[in-house]
């Protein structure tokens, strides 16, 4: 890939899109390729599902490209897409009682952690466990993806005051738990706790 490209914005990217070039589609594809695969891979918890979605995502954008207001933000943009992708394919999938269950995803696995930090995996580890998808997805975009309030709301067609109480929620019943478990480490016979991982912030 030319520095050149690596140096444009994602809107700049998907004008010269708009325009036919197909290298610059591919500098979009791996610049959120992971991340993209980040955030379907932890509602679904497939890793086959997972790597499926994603792939169609990017044939779905590169086919919308067209409609793509590049005066707006592209990172909301192709999230939407993401989510919608994701909610038709488990639509189309769900399982008869006769079909096997599908692998589940190992989140020990380096491969299937491509778009998490390390220092927060214990955190994300219990939000994906104790939180409903509702209020992990909002927390997601806005910690892993650093995306701010207008921007999830956008993505996940809500209002902005609707994903602040979500993400309000989130973080009241993640503390929760995460002080809970702290404490079950901490009781008499058992080995002490490790070093808490960095905290999640307020939102702005």
């Amino acid at each position: 890939m030319t520095p050149d490209l690596q140096t444009l914005s994602d809107e700049e990217l998907a004008r010269q899109t708009q325009a036919g070039s197909l290298v610059a589609f591919e500098e979009l594809v791996l610049r959120y390729g992971p991340r993209i695969y980040g955030f379907v891979a932890n509602a679904c918890g497939n890793g086959a599902d997972a790597r499926e979605i994603t792939q169609d995502t990017f044939v779905r954008a590169f086919q919308a490209i067209s409609r793509f207001d590049s005066e707006r933000e592209f990172a909301p943009w192709l999230f939407t897409l993401a989510r919608r992708n994701g909610v038709d394919h488990h639509r189309r999938k769900l399982p008869a009682a006769d079909e096997p269950m599908p692998e589940r995803l190992d989140y020990d696995d380096p491969s299937e952690l491509l778009a998490q930090r390390e220092e927060r995996r214990d955190i994300w580890r219990s939000a994906r466990r104790h939180l409903p998808e509702a209020q992990f997805q909002p927390l997601w975009l806005r910690y892993a993806e650093d995306m701010s309030v207008a921007q999830i709301a956008q993505v996940l067609s809500k209002t902005q005051t609707h994903i602040k109480v979500l993400l309000f929620r989130a973080r009241q019943t993640l503390a929760r738990e995460i002080t809970a478990s702290q404490s079950l480490r901490l009781q008499p016979g058992t080995a002490a706790a490790p070093r808490a991982s960095q905290p999640l912030a307020p939102a702005a």
